[in-house]
């Protein structure tokens, strides 16, 4: 599966230690991993800083949060986005079980357009998946009773909700197993059409 390269810098402040941005081949995405300081008692760590991710250009202000629990492994949810002018930038993390988070560039100016990045997060190594404003987003849960925060940086507008075809053949996302349990609306979803984008 793609995996992320590379990693930019940290920007430590105070005692406790930054989290690192692990920079992905899609431009804007990065993963967030965690860098606790561990004693007798357990560990630590800072999970969001409005300093650091201003340094690195990414939105810092999230104004609504969401919890997804799925009670089966193999419940897919996506490929989902909002259109302009209420596209959103996303904080992905799981919180409970695993999945396999995967995001698609629907940006008009960017040199990766319609490629797709898939990452598996863990509630164990409690990475977090940064998805910039103009992907499409969805995932595949790997584990029963999986849970999964997100953190938005728009509100959510319901006449702006788009979304495609987990399987769309434009895209060839590779995903580890066929879903098992999907919405009405997630397998009803069109193919993406690029003559009537609006996101």
């Amino acid at each position: 599966m793609p995996r992320a390269r590379g990693w930019q810098g940290r920007i430590g402040i105070g005692r406790l230690a930054a989290m690192r941005f692990v920079e992905t081949r899609l431009p804007g995405a990065y993963l967030i991993e965690l860098e606790p300081k561990a004693d007798e008692r357990g560990f630590f760590a800072r999970s969001y800083c409005e300093r650091e991710f201003g340094a690195h250009g990414l939105v810092t202000r999230f104004p609504q949060g969401n919890l997804s629990y799925n009670a089966r492994a193999g419940t897919l949810r996506g490929m989902h986005y909002q259109a302009a002018p209420h596209r959103e930038a996303k904080v992905v993390s799981c919180v409970a079980g695993a999945i396999y988070d995967v995001i698609v560039d629907l940006r008009a100016d960017s040199t990766t357009r319609r490629q797709w990045l898939g990452v598996e997060l863990d509630a164990k190594d409690r990475r977090a998946l940064y998805v910039p404003p103009g992907f499409a987003h969805g995932f595949l849960t790997l584990r029963d009773a999986t849970e999964v925060s997100y953190q938005m940086g728009e509100f959510y507008v319901a006449e702006a909700a788009r979304g495609f075809r987990w399987n769309d053949p434009l895209f060839g996302i590779s995903w580890p197993s066929s879903p098992t349990t999907l919405s009405e609306r997630d397998r009803t979803y069109p193919d993406f059409d690029p003559a009537t984008f609006d996101g």
